[in-house]
């Protein structure tokens, strides 16, 4: 295994232009640099209000609960018009430059969308944090137009249609994932020859399971994250840093490698 960052990024870049099938998979810990919170870091979203509020349950069942989470969502961060940062177009570059099987990702931001990938090659574990869907009818909303609802003073928004109730696109605690994008991410892992991590660590299930599978089916293993992930043992390459700065010193060794 690779420890120094400089000849790491020169590793990573040769495996980068080896490889035919390069999926990458995405953490909250590149969405941090665009200014979103972490939920589970020291000053994180989850040190501020208590997870067992936001189950799917108590928001289903309580119209307490249901204002909670459209707070935390609002205060949070989570709805602000965030851009991309370098490592998003880091990946976005990978792209355009015919190196990308598809991206995973546990984040809910759209940013990998904004940086220019492909919505065909994003498989969202948790959802997408741009629309509303109402459970009852079905109808989807612009989360532009929630959000100012609840700028307006609305505390708990609901359908215009049938005033059901309305639920953000992603996963909740105590939700399945969506079992269609879980059986298509998993179908990349296993057929990928070079998986790269970046920005998790990796101890969510069942999306830190991805590595797993890749590994099984013999594919390489780079992980660039802050801080140790239970595979970083079985890692070609482990690079500890910010994913922009990481992602930029990689890039820069690929272009003039081509």
């Amino acid at each position: 295994m690779v420890n120094s960052n400089h000849k790491a990024e020169i590793e990573a870049a040769e495996m980068i232009l080896r490889s035919r099938k390069l999926v990458v998979f995405t953490g909250a810990g590149i969405s941090t640099e665009s200014g979103i919170p972490d939920f589970r870091g020291r000053d994180g979203i989850w040190t501020k209000f208590d997870p067992d509020d936001f189950t799917i349950q108590k928001f289903l069942e309580s119209e307490e609960a249901r204002r909670k989470q459209w707070k935390l969502l609002l205060d949070g961060g989570l709805l602000s018009n965030i851009k991309p940062n370098k490592a998003h177009l880091a990946i976005a570059e990978l792209e355009d430059m015919g190196k990308l099987d598809c991206i995973i990702t546990q984040n809910i931001d759209n940013l990998h969308q904004k940086a220019g990938n492909s919505a065909d090659r994003i498989f969202e574990l948790h959802g997408n944090m741009q629309w509303a869907r109402c459970l009852n009818c079905d109808r989807r909303y612009p989360m532009e137009y929630i959000r100012e609802k609840l700028q307006n003073g609305v505390d708990i928004p609901e359908c215009e249609t049938c005033h059901g109730i309305l639920k953000p696109d992603v996963v909740f605690f105590g939700e399945m994932l969506p079992s269609e994008v879980l059986d298509a991410a998993t179908e990349h892992a296993m057929h990928c020859d070079l998986f790269m991590v970046v920005g998790s660590s990796l101890v969510v299930y069942p999306a830190a399971l991805m590595p797993e599978y890749a590994r099984e089916t013999g594919a390489r293993l780079i992980i660039i994250n802050i801080g140790e992930t239970p595979y970083d043992s079985r890692a070609d390459i482990c690079i500890e840093g910010k994913a922009g700065d990481i992602l930029s010193g990689i890039m820069e060794k690929v272009r003039e490698k081509l």
